[in-house]
């Protein structure tokens, strides 16, 4: 237990903290701070002390040199539970310092700027303050430490259900934070400086890696039953993406839930028009266009009606009740959606096992790509290179149409979210059959036929989209003979001019993209 005599305030946020420091004088808690903090409090009419005025030493250096000082880290790390520390504090005439409110200079949001020097950067690494939250951390069971002003509605509470007192039990939390909160101002540093050369000369990946997630999640199992897993969010995770999430209700996530229904949401967002996606073991075996929400459902259950049994659905759009009766037709997983009518929860509550999740649209991306390897990190620039209709190259005698290029940009995007080797055909803002994951192209190609056979979905006149080029002419001769006569591709292979010979010889459109999407 922490009883809290003084307090020091040192804050760059300085959200709620006016609240705060009101809090405290009602416990009759000195209050020692320092620069713009402390002048905000006295013009609020709140006693405050400047440290300067505490150490009877002045600030220095432009404020780089204020709480430095033994009277202030002496009483944060003197051991209330040590006679000689109380008795070295007593001869030096150190008074103990029970409460530390300390957040950090802005340094991510400063090199964030287009504009931030190096020198920018430099002048907003805080050495005072990290080095009280660590002080104040390490002596837990007697000193509190607060970073977030999101705790200090809590620690007001409990000050007073505990007549001015923090347990131990609190103190340790807010410890842990602490520390969390300083792993990731230095991982930040680390990471913007190892990135720049003295010069300015920035690289394309720091030299050091710091990744900081917080757990949001442990799961009863992994990807298999024998597998311990749990969730962890970006404690910066950019607009839109899943990490966002909300659950409205259902059973708790999986771990294959989270995986199939990012690679859902990361479908579904980058259209604009009303899109349906739906996902099976990380492939979309479905993905639609349409008007509203139910028309595109339709189009991308009818797609692969089979695979979608236990699947993840995903809209950009809002499930009215009409979408949200037509998806309670088929066995789902998981619902994903920006945002849900009244009457659509009314129905989707019915399903009471279905995890139904909103999340906030945004068609940003992750900067940064991660795979772990044995022993590593793969590293890579999100893929989120889109193609548009000047950047196709016509290289068969026949051109396309104007449906059958928008045909073919449909399939392409689409196609940037399946498995390689990727074939996927599609029509009228329809996927029509898929292929995912095969060792050969071709087989990609037959089980995409196979798959709209199935469905009884035609194939004929529709365009078809691969992630890679064709190594060989026998992709085409098998997507020709199911009738399709389109085809986007990056381009590329040794047998560009075969490929590009059996296209006329079938009457085939073909574009290539001079990109490609593999995704492994």
């Amino acid at each position: 237990m922490a009883y809290i005599e003084r307090a020091l305030i040192s804050v760059s946020d300085k959200t709620g903290v006016l609240a705060l420091a009101q809090g405290l004088r009602e416990f009759n808690i000195e209050i020692l701070s320092t620069g713009g903090t402390a002048k905000m409090l006295a013009e609020h009419g709140i006693p405050v002390t400047e440290v300067a005025d505490y150490t009877g030493f002045p600030e220095m250096l432009d404020g780089r040199v204020k709480t430095l000082h033994p009277k202030i880290h002496g009483g944060i790390l003197a051991r209330r539970d040590l006679a000689e520390h109380a008795e070295a504090v007593r001869r030096a005439e150190i008074g103990y310092i029970d409460l530390v409110v300390v957040n950090l200079y802005p340094f991510s949001q400063t090199v964030a700027k287009p504009d931030c020097t190096l020198p920018d950067a430099i002048e907003n690494i805080d050495i005072g303050g990290p080095t009280m939250v660590r002080s104040a951390a390490k002596n837990y069971q007697h000193v509190a430490v607060v970073t977030d002003p999101a705790d200090y509605a809590q620690v007001l509470g409990e000050l007073k259900t505990n007549h001015g007192s923090l347990s131990t039990g609190t103190c340790y939390d807010l410890a842990c934070k602490a520390f969390s909160h300083t792993a990731q101002y230095d991982s930040a540093i680390s990471n913007y400086l190892t990135a720049r050369e003295l010069d300015g000369e920035q690289a394309a990946f720091p030299s050091r890696l710091n990744l900081n997630f917080e757990r949001v999640q442990t799961m009863r199992y992994g990807e298999n039953p024998h597998q311990a897993a749990a969730f962890y969010r970006d404690l910066n995770p950019v607009a839109g993406s899943l990490a966002h999430y909300t659950q409205l209700q259902g059973k708790e996530l999986s771990y294959n839930n989270i995986a199939d229904s990012d690679a859902a949401w990361e479908c579904v967002k980058t259209f604009n028009q009303p899109a349906c996606v739906i996902v099976k073991h990380a492939n979309p075996s479905g993905v639609a266009v349409a008007h509203d929400a139910v028309s595109a459902y339709r189009l991308a259950f009818a797609t692969d009606a089979s695979s979608a049994f236990g699947g993840i659905i995903a809209f950009n759009c809002e499930v009215d009740e009409v979408a949200a009766e037509a998806v309670s037709q088929q066995f789902m997983e998981v619902l994903i959606a920006p945002a849900y009518s009244a009457a659509a929860r009314e129905v989707l509550a019915r399903k009471t096992n279905v995890r139904v999740l909103t999340v906030p649209l945004a068609h940003e991306t992750n900067v940064l790509e991660m795979k772990r390897v044995g022993g590593g990190l793969l590293v890579q620039t999100a893929d989120n290179f889109n193609i548009t209709v000047d950047d196709l190259r016509v290289v068969t005698d026949i051109h396309p149409s104007a449906q059958q290029i928008q045909d073919m940009l449909f399939a392409w995007r689409v196609a940037k979210f399946v498995k390689s080797n990727a074939i996927v055909f599609a029509a009228s803002g329809q996927t029509l059959g898929v292929g995912a994951g095969q060792m050969s192209r071709v087989d990609s190609t037959k089980i995409a036929v196979i798959k709209a056979a199935n469905a009884g979905l035609s194939l004929a006149g529709c365009a078809v989209a691969s992630d890679a080029f064709f190594p060989f002419r026998d992709g085409l001769d098998v997507l020709a003979e199911a009738g399709a006569k389109a085809v986007i591709q990056p381009g590329g292979s040794v047998k560009d001019a075969e490929v590009i010979a059996a296209a006329n010889e079938h009457g085939i459109a073909m574009v290539f993209t001079g990109h490609r999407h593999f995704r492994h």
